[in-house]
């Protein structure tokens, strides 16, 4: 992808904790009908090779899984993100030379794919999944507190998919390239909203503004 040096984050560890937080990823791959993709639920298996490896399902009726066996794909996950107005910048009125821009983060992924159908694996994928969902919760829901039955019938109608992450990097466009008095007055401005405080957060972050 188009990345700027300034908004490059090359740290596996920080790539790895947005998918986590995020694990909601957009799978692309290329097959005869042309580009595929799908959004999907994702599980990072960190001890997976030296980057990494993502495990998910898709159902069975969906056409992109028949042709992904092999198959080299991408996977998009997107972090925190935010319109910056003009009307944020503490130099519009100084010098009124600002525009608008979009901030975020996000981290693209690459790897092979390997579609996975055993029942044991995909049992496995599902509680790894439904743990990392649910744990946070008061009264957190298992794949065990429904009839044994009815998840076999759910499992028939998914497949799983493995992707060992050849490749991954990290973007983080968070006002880097704004002077230190707009750095603060967008952290001020998008504090102000629920939707846009993680963006605020990065900001600071970024910006050494603490």
């Amino acid at each position: 992808m188009y990345c700027p040096s300034l908004f490059r984050e090359d740290r596996l560890e920080v790539q790895h904790a947005l998918i986590r937080e995020h694990p909601l990823g957009l799978l692309i791959s290329s097959g005869s009908s042309g580009l595929l993709a799908n959004l999907l639920p994702f599980i990072l298996k960190t001890e997976e090779g030296p980057r990494g490896g993502l495990q998910a399902h898709m159902a069975r009726a969906n056409p992109q899984w028949r042709e992904l066996d092999g198959q080299a794909v991408l996977v998009v996950f997107r972090g925190p993100d935010a319109y910056v107005s003009p009307s944020l910048y503490a130099t519009k009125k100084e010098t009124g030379k600002v525009v608008p821009t979009w901030n975020y983060a996000m981290v693209q992924a690459r790897g092979i794919v390997r579609i996975r159908d055993q029942g044991e694996w995909l049992h496995h994928q599902l509680n790894a999944l439904t743990t990392a969902q649910e744990q946070d919760r008061a009264q957190p829901w298992a794949v065990a507190d429904a009839p044994a039955d009815y998840v076999e019938a759910q499992k028939k109608a998914i497949v799983g998919i493995e992707i060992a992450i050849a490749s991954i990097e990290g973007k983080w466009k968070v006002s880097q390239n704004q002077p230190e008095a707009n750095r603060r007055s967008v952290v001020a401005g998008l504090s102000m909203d629920d939707s846009t405080r993680g963006m605020a957060g990065m900001v600071r972050a970024y910006g050494k503004l603490d």
